[in-house]
């Protein structure tokens, strides 16, 4: 007998695997079916053994696919995610899986056989309607029994006619919600050809001859012969009658590249600095080359951090990586932090590897996600490109793993479990695999750089721009436009900025990391603010449809002509989002084609690709957008870039908020001067001496760099510390802070009892304290390993655990 370790698809399971006796033909990796109480649920199988863990165990009820969907690698990794970012097994494990595999398990109502009348005639009218509903479809779904009689009464009803006896509950799993695309072909049958000949003479079947003269260049879809030659079904059934034809059903890839081409491009020279970079990614790609004695890395292939200026050529290092990463027969994944960056990056390594590139990321539809897993999964591309998902690929001989923009925040998963960063999940994963790790930034993240300075990463420079256009970079301190009675959005400098180069025929980009037209609204009368009713946040004024919205829940309400709490018309629109400045500019340059880049605009499958597109083809001369437009966007006509206001998120009471606001306006100034023309970034501020600003203006990372680490080591934040988040929701605010207060005295005991090094920021409510109706309140552990502390502490439900956060707000 053999035995499998499982990890089971239940909310109970949390952090653990479950024995069970498996026939000889499961292997490691096999999805399986498994009895979990009184109900069948899915399960993976991480492990085989000689002997069993418990002492009674159940059998495997059955497997979901013939094939193991998980290898051994992908399997170490889910182990580590779960035990690193302390989340349930099958949450780490469920990453690794082909979209759409996971199921819901349905519930059945049964009857009890042989049922006596005499029991049925004494229940009551309720009872036997429910009885009667389930005996004249022999079993129907506990949702169907609600909808028939209500969704309270049907739970009291079914659980008193389980507990007499009378009816039973099974429990199976839901509909498969995503499969194979199969598509019906015409093809001619084998062996029919002297028939066929003799057919093509007589003329009394046009349609029939028009068909098979069509079939003799190869099968055709059903689709598209009728799209040929007009109506056909009386034709084919003729066809299929003299066992001429056959319909087959065909299985048809979705391609999210089907339609798009991308025209060969040679590789360029390399700079001396690009040559010097690439003379040790690609010795450490050698086989049996290891990292030598890197810091903690020591026998394993090195991490890589190649920080490079915006427009210094990172690309066409990690193009000349994957290049010698094929000719020695293995594979890679490179991420992107932002769907919007991948039409660009696709088209690159397309260029280069054509046929070769799969994409994967949320926008491509189930469908999509499915084939390109399971072809990618065959091994039929050399690289897999997508946002923080795709480094869950199942890229078989992985031997490089790529992350541009390495410092960006949407690298973590932040809203659902398991709450993992991909550049930590990537270094794990080529640890287990062998691969080599590229990081690359033109502003990394100060714990990247920090682990280049002690030697855990290799740093390699990239400082000069290959572009030849000059780049000039100006601040401009919006309190003396004040002084000087502008009252505008546009500082003097940038309007006449945006005047010369579309008089030039050339492009502007203007950013501002806020959306909409006015941030919130408020009555001038009584001074009341419209505000989200289930959030604590004002509602920010959409000009496109005039209503409200709730950049936290989404939710929407109507514009009212009037105050609703004191009935004013006096109704003020504060704040500025990219729709004010889109307004702006086309009041103030009526001549000018607008396109606008946020999230309200991009909710389609290709919107950002048709945004870029249309910039890139020149038929609009100013971009407005939020970060969408700051990172690692090639646009070659874009001579000015306008920062509005580079104060939005720089004083938000997050440790980071001085890096993140560093890293974006260094990344957008970067869209200037791309090419052979001179650029101009003009960066607008309240407050220009501020060092992220200064620093920001200057392109100097290193200065910015010491200023930042020597607060960070004042207040032993990141990288000298790591966090936890613990975050407790509820609708009830006093719950809410009781239940805070309770879990920050069990991890004060504990932390006293073991003599642990962690601080305990909190209880306290969250910046944001209440979101979609439920309050919410946080404790922060600080210390080496806070996730010790949190092992010895049971968490209980309505927890939500993140470790190491990108954000405390």
């Amino acid at each position: 007998m053999n035995y499998a370790e499982v990890a089971v698809n239940s909310p109970g399971a949390q952090r653990r695997t479950f024995c069970y006796s498996v026939s000889p033909d499961i292997m490691v990796g096999h999805a399986v079916l498994v009895p979990f109480g009184p109900r069948l649920l899915q399960g993976v199988v991480l492990e085989l053994t000689a002997y069993p863990s418990v002492e009674d165990t159940r059998e495997v009820a059955g497997l979901i696919d013939p094939r193991p969907i998980i290898s051994p690698p992908l399997i170490e990794l889910a182990r580590w995610i779960s035990d690193y970012y302390f989340t349930p097994l099958f949450d780490a494990v469920a990453l690794m899986m082909p979209p759409g595999f996971e199921r819901r398990v349905l519930t059945f109502l049964t009857l009890v056989p042989h049922l006596a009348d005499s029991i049925v005639s004494s229940l009551d009218p309720r009872h036997r309607e429910l009885l009667d509903l389930i005996s004249r479809k022999s079993k129907i779904g506990v949702k169907a029994a609600e909808k028939a009689l209500g969704k309270k009464e049907a739970m009291v009803l079914i659980e008193q006619l389980v507990g007499k006896g009378l009816v039973k509950k099974t429990h199976e799993l839901g509909p498969v919600r995503v499969r194979p695309k199969m598509v019906p072909h015409l093809r001619l049958n084998t062996g029919a050809a002297l028939d066929i000949a003799n057919l093509l003479q007589a003329r009394g079947a046009p349609k029939q001859v028009e068909l098979l003269k069509l079939l003799q260049a190869g099968p055709i879809t059903l689709t598209e012969a009728k799209e040929i030659l007009g109506p056909i079904a009386s034709a084919v059934a003729a066809l299929r009658r003299k066992g001429f034809v056959t319909i087959e059903q065909v299985r048809v890839y979705r391609d999210p590249l089907a339609y798009r081409t991308f025209p060969p491009s040679p590789a360029p020279t390399l700079t001396p600095a690009q040559e010097t970079a690439w003379r040790e990614v690609k010795a450490a790609l050698a086989p049996g080359a290891d990292a030598g004695s890197l810091g903690n890395v020591k026998n394993k292939k090195p991490i890589f951090l190649l920080h490079g200026v915006a427009g210094s050529g990172k690309t066409e290092i990690y193009l000349r990586a994957l290049e010698q990463v094929v000719t020695m027969g293995k594979r890679a994944i490179v991420l992107v932090p932002e769907i919007a960056l991948t039409p660009q990056t696709i088209a690159r390594f397309a260029a280069r590897f054509p046929g070769r590139v799969a994409v994967l990321h949320s926008k491509l539809s189930a469908g999509e996600q499915f084939d390109e897993w399971w072809r990618i999964r065959e091994g039929a591309f050399d690289v897999v490109i997508g946002s923080r998902g795709a480094i869950f690929a199942p890229q078989p001989d992985l031997g490089l793993i790529v992350i541009d923009e390495e410092h960006e925040w949407t690298y973590k998963q932040h809203d659902h479990s398991p709450r993992y960063h991909a550049r930590s999940v990537a270094i794990k994963l080529a640890e287990l695999t062998g691969a080599v790790v590229i990081l690359g930034s033109a502003t990394p993240e100060v714990s990247s750089y920090y682990r280049s300075q002690r030697g855990h990463y290799r740093l390699l420079g990239l400082p000069e721009r290959i572009a030849t256009g000059e780049k000039r970079i100006e601040i401009l301190d919006l309190r003396q436009e004040l002084m000087a009675g502008n009252r505008s959005i546009f500082s003097r400098s940038l309007t006449e900025g945006i005047k010369q180069a579309l008089a030039a025929k050339e492009q502007v980009i203007l950013f501002l990391n806020r959306r909409g037209s006015a941030t919130f609204v408020q009555c001038r009368d009584c001074g009341y603010v419209l505000r989200c009713k289930r959030c604590d946040v004002s509602l920010t004024y959409h000009s496109t449809k005039e209503d409200l919205v709730c950049h936290r829940c989404n939710y929407h309400r109507a514009m009212p002509p009037v105050c609703p709490q004191c009935s004013s018309k006096r109704i003020k629109f504060l704040g500025t989002g990219t729709q004010k400045v889109e307004d702006e500019i086309g009041r103030a340059f009526p001549e000018a084609r607008l396109l606008r880049w946020d999230r309200d605009v991009t909710g389609g499958k290709h919107s950002h690709e048709e945004i870029l597109d249309k910039f890139l083809a020149h038929e609009a001369d100013v971009l407005i957008g939020t970060q969408m437009i700051a990172k690692g966007l090639d646009l070659p006509l874009v001579t000015l870039v306008g920062v509005i206001n580079a104060d939005v998120s720089l004083y938000l009471p997050d440790f980071r908020a001085g890096e993140r606001t560093f890293q974006v306006l260094s990344q957008v100034a970067g869209r200037a001067g791309r090419g052979t023309l001179a650029g101009k970034v003009i960066i607008q501020s309240y407050t220009p001496e501020h060092y992220t600003i200064s620093c920001a203006a200057k392109q100097d990372y290193l200065s910015f760099y010491k200023q930042e680490m020597a607060l960070r080591r004042q207040y032993q934040n990141p990288p000298f510390s790591r966090l936890a988040r613990l975050l407790y929701v509820h609708p009830l605010n006093a719950f809410c802070q009781r239940e805070a207060q309770r879990m920050h005295r069990v991890l004060k005991e504990e932390r006293d009892s073991c003599g642990m090094d962690i601080s305990l920021i909190g209880p306290s409510p969250a910046f944001i304290p209440r979101v979609r109706g439920r309050f919410r309140w946080q404790v922060i552990l600080r210390g080496d390993e806070p996730v010790r502390l949190l092992a010895e502490v049971p968490i209980p439900h309505g927890w939500v655990v993140d470790i190491d956060p990108v954000s405390l707000l």
